[in-house]
């Protein structure tokens, strides 16, 4: 399953819902990705997918310095998982494909 593309993600926090850009792309059967949010553009790291499984890493610094850790799968166009913060509570993580990847023959 690919799961290249534009993502629009919403995370529910504890502050609130926040939205986020994640730009998904494949080369060399590596997986690497940006995310956009609150003004901010970060490298994701250690990106496995796994079956319908997806996780990454990323570091914010808006609205406050945060690591952040995302388990989700994928199912088509959409994605749902959660997020985690160090200690804080998960949040919940919702996800549509902005384009769909053009598929090579």
């Amino acid at each position: 399953m690919s799961v290249e593309g534009t993502w629009d993600l919403s995370i529910s926090t504890p502050i609130g819902k926040m939205k986020a850009v994640v730009e998904l792309r494949g080369q060399d059967a590596v997986l690497t990705g940006v995310a956009h949010g609150a003004g901010e553009e970060v490298p994701l790291g250690d990106i496995a997918l796994d079956g319908d499984r997806l996780t990454w890493k990323q570091t914010i610094t808006r609205p406050m310095r945060l690591n952040l850790a995302f388990d989700v799968t994928v199912d088509g166009d959409t994605l749902r998982g959660t997020s985690k913060a160090g200690r804080l509570p998960s949040s919940k993580v919702t996800g549509e494909r902005r384009t769909t990847p053009v598929r090579q023959a």
